[in-house]
């Protein structure tokens, strides 16, 4: 077999990847439709029938309701603003804390601090990376008000266990279910289990409006609170009658007619873009087996994945090599989409120094707060040793990934792990520099 790129051979994979993409006629039909017919958005932020929004939107929310087979589904502008408007209607109070996950995009615990909560971060599970049920509970304390599952690369949280303990405590359940629409947890939907749930609809998602989110709740009560918190809730609640004025704060978290259209043909979609993924990821997991020291992943029981994220797990001593040089030498391979590491939220600055409004320390200084909550490194040891030294991730949901693309990765990763031993004689240093 030939050498090692990364140490001067030639490369297993010579062509770019082409990029995913789920647009085609139907969307660019949905948009000019929409442009045509002059009303790019109607809605009005005060109590009028236009409140809830145009008939596009109108039309993409009972169509993900219908989809996700939910009550309520709730269209926003970006999934950043769909946690926000979830964790202030649950009723969270200055102080509150929230347990959240250190695996995941920043705005699953920023969108407690909005409200002036405090995230309190538990530990996630070794294979499947979503929330560990006995370090939530571990985690609780009088002040908490609820906890914000993630379904993380695509699979469900253990939302039996996780509703057990939120029952038993009295807190409410959120699912952060972005990057898993379409996944199933036994005989449900991911992200209907929750109190509030919901979906991102950014581009490089399954369901891709360029930018936008939804919230899915069963609760009527609930869906209205999101409803009020995504379009100027204050000019509001007064005429429509609202007496609980808890967090009815003005937000445009609007979600607009051209995107809702084309969330229309995407939704439409969605079946068969998950299906494209799970046979890139299934080839991969078939031709990557019996790679010593690599795990493929690992589904939950009576669950389905829908691999935003194709997850794995190196063992650096039983491969002989730390993770940096085999990092390195695949991507000279030609290896594309591959990341080191994830995110380990509990240590960006922010929460690290606990400056976040102003300069003293809000909320975490405040007189409503506990003073003791813990974000230095060790909290989370499980999330932390993912990060650190063992995760490594493929991300499917950018790159098209053809049958004839992942044998190229398959065989990429066959001749790095053929000649292991080589690199067992360089350090991440020397390889990255080759």
């Amino acid at each position: 077999m030939p050498n090692l790129a990364v140490l001067g051979g030639p490369k297993a994979i010579t062509r770019i990847f082409e990029p995913y993409s789920s647009f085609g006629p139907e969307e660019v039909q949905a948009a000019r439709d929409v442009v045509e017919s002059g009303v790019l958005s109607r809605y009005l932020g005060a109590w009028h029938e236009d409140f809830y929004g145009g008939p596009k939107v109108r039309e993409f929310e009972q169509r993900c309701a219908e989809r996700f087979n939910v009550k309520h589904a709730i269209t926003v502008n970006s999934w950043t603003s769909g946690l926000i408007a979830a964790v202030g209607a649950i009723g969270i109070e200055p102080g509150d804390e929230v347990i959240v996950s250190p695996w995941t995009m920043c705005a699953s615990a920023t969108a407690v601090v909005h409200w002036n909560g405090l995230p309190v971060f538990a530990d996630i599970e070794p294979l499947t990376f979503c929330l560990d049920p006995a370090s939530v509970e571990s985690r609780i304390t009088s002040r908490t008000k609820a906890i914000l599952a993630v379904d993380i690369f695509g699979q469900s949280a253990d939302m039996t266990a996780l509703r057990t303990i939120a029952d038993r405590h009295h807190l409410a359940l959120i699912s952060d279910t972005a990057q898993a629409p379409g996944a199933k947890y036994r005989d449900s939907w991911a992200g209907t289990l929750a109190d509030i749930g919901g979906y991102s609809l950014n581009y490089h998602k399954h369901i891709h409006t360029g930018e936008g989110g939804v919230l899915v709740t069963n609760d009527d009560a609930l869906a209205e609170r999101l409803q009020l918190i995504r379009n100027h809730a204050e000019a509001v609640v007064g005429p429509k009658g609202v007496t609980d004025l808890t967090n009815m704060i003005g937000h445009n978290f609007r979600l607009g007619e051209i995107e809702c259209a084309i969330g229309v043909e995407q939704l439409n979609k969605l079946e068969r873009q998950v299906a494209t993924r799970k046979r890139a990821a299934d080839r991969l997991t078939k031709g990557l087996a019996g790679l010593a020291g690599l795990r493929t992943p690992v589904l939950r029981e009576r669950c389905s994945h829908v691999y935003y994220i194709y997850p794995l797990i190196l063992d650096p001593g039983v491969v002989g090599v730390d993770r940096e040089v085999l990092y390195s030498a695949l991507v000279a391979e030609g290896v594309q989409g591959l990341t080191a590491g994830y995110q380990n939220i509990h240590r960006l600055p922010m929460f690290q120094r606990k400056i976040a409004y102003g300069r003293s320390g809000f909320p975490w200084t405040a007189s409503f707060s506990r003073q003791d909550i813990d974000y230095s490194k060790g909290i989370c040891p499980v999330a932390e040793r993912l990060h650190d030294e063992t995760y490594l991730g493929l991300s499917i949901c950018t790159l098209a990934f053809t049958d004839e693309d992942v044998d190229a990765l398959i065989g990429a990763f066959q001749k790095v792990w053929s000649q292991v031993h080589v690199l067992q004689t360089f350090n991440s240093k020397a390889v990255g520099a080759s």
